[in-house]
């Protein structure tokens, strides 16, 4: 009787391995990754991007909402599949890392059951705000920006045509774009922010451009956009600008926008394609800027490649003073000359840009000298990128 018995039990684990779905007959462990910090500079949250294919081919497209990243104290940690090509198929996964200065830092990967996001998980968020004449409004835990799309154009009490980047100002880490807007009393301070930075038809705080023959040519506002990934801790959009005329060419452009959870800055990239397909020309150069108000104080740090504007909020009140940075790899930059009521930075591109916002009434920087501290610091972080390696079980 025992045979029999001993039969139907394999049978069970046999028709078990059937029923179960491909995931779960996958190994649970899927190996490591070690992250290292070269510089003298702690990193915490820092949003560590891993890709689908460093993973290994056993993982697939629909396996990385099951991935989770594990820390040395047994922790579950925050991972976002993340969709970077707006093919509606996910790409890779984020999660934060905290490595000490010089030090290394290891996570175990594993796959499990699909997380499902809850509302308190999400530092971030952007949206097309099609109620607010087309604006794509963007922030996080610490900063709040928006662009403009073509209904402002045509709006018949204030149009405006612009490609600048308008910066809102937060003392609170809590989303507040879809109740600001509800409300819409948002360049009044009610014990959370708002919109005091007058932004028009400047580059604003970082908006984007192209420079030849010393001129500044930009576009007109966006015509189209799109989330890739949504968050809870990245957040990656692109707009679509059409064409327009740079030295008597026709040139369009698709702005890619990634903002991470818990920090002031905002990554750019300008990709840019003129209509006949003809390549840019050598002498055309990339450019980014900042609105030079008459309050404004700019700091220019060429060899760090920073700009730095710190000006007085009083569109609307005594608001504080808002300070501005785009930072840039040094080695890409080419000069920063004035145009059109901005200070420029111009650079080789194509190249990703970043724009940092603080507020000497957020609680994170009291005066000037603390935000050109964080300006700083994040210029050196990207000067020394932490190192990071998927090691798979086969290397274990």
């Amino acid at each position: 009787m025992a045979r029999p018995a001993a039969a139907r039990a394999a049978l069970g684990l046999v028709l078990s391995a059937i029923l179960l779905p491909a995931w779960a007959q996958l190994p649970t462990s899927l190996g490591r990754i070690v992250v290292r910090n070269d510089s003298t500079i702690a990193r915490r949250g820092e949003v560590i991007e891993i890709s689908l294919a460093s993973l290994g081919p056993a993982i697939k497209s629909a396996d990385l909402e099951r991935v989770h990243v594990i820390d040395a104290s047994g922790k579950d940690l925050l991972v976002q599949p993340m969709d970077l090509t707006g093919d509606h198929r996910d790409d890779a996964i984020a999660f934060q890392a905290d490595v000490a200065a010089k030090g290394t830092t290891e996570y175990r990967i594993t796959l499990g059951e699909k997380r499902a996001f809850k509302p308190e998980d999400f530092r971030v968020y952007g949206r097309f705000v099609r109620e607010r004449f087309d604006d794509f409004a963007w922030e996080n835990d610490k900063v709040a920006f928006r662009m403009y799309g073509e209904a402002l154009e045509t709006w018949e009490q204030e149009p405006l045509t612009s490609s600048t980047v308008d910066a809102w100002v937060k003392k609170t880490p809590r989303l507040v774009v879809d109740r600001w807007y509800l409300a819409d009393d948002y360049h009044r301070d009610h014990g959370e922010g708002g919109d005091f930075y007058s932004a028009g038809k400047s580059r604003g705080c970082g908006g984007s451009g192209l420079y030849a023959g010393g001129r500044l040519y930009t576009s007109k506002n966006f015509r189209r956009s799109r989330v890739l990934s949504r968050g809870p801790i990245r957040l990656l959009f692109e707009l679509d600008y059409e064409a327009w005329d740079v030295g008597g060419v026709k040139v369009r452009e698709t702005k890619r926008v990634s903002l991470d959870a818990g920090s002031n800055f905002v990554k750019f990239e300008s990709l840019y394609a003129t209509q006949d397909g003809a390549p840019l020309a050598a002498s055309v150069q990339y450019a980014a800027g900042i609105k030079k108000a008459k309050s404004g104080a700019f700091r220019i740090d060429v060899a760090g490649g920073v700009v730095r504007s710190w000006e007085t909020l009083d569109s609307y009140a005594q608001d504080g003073h808002l300070g501005c940075a785009i930072v840039i790899d040094p080695s890409r930059l080419v000069a920063t000359p004035e145009a059109d009521g901005n200070v420029l930075l111009t650079f080789r591109g194509p190249s990703a840009y970043y724009v940092g916002t603080g507020w000497d009434r957020s609680g994170d920087f009291p005066g000037v000298a603390d935000f050109d501290a964080y300006v700083n610091t994040f210029a050196k972080k990207l000067a020394a990128p932490l190192r990071v390696e998927v090691i798979g079980n086969e290397r274990q």
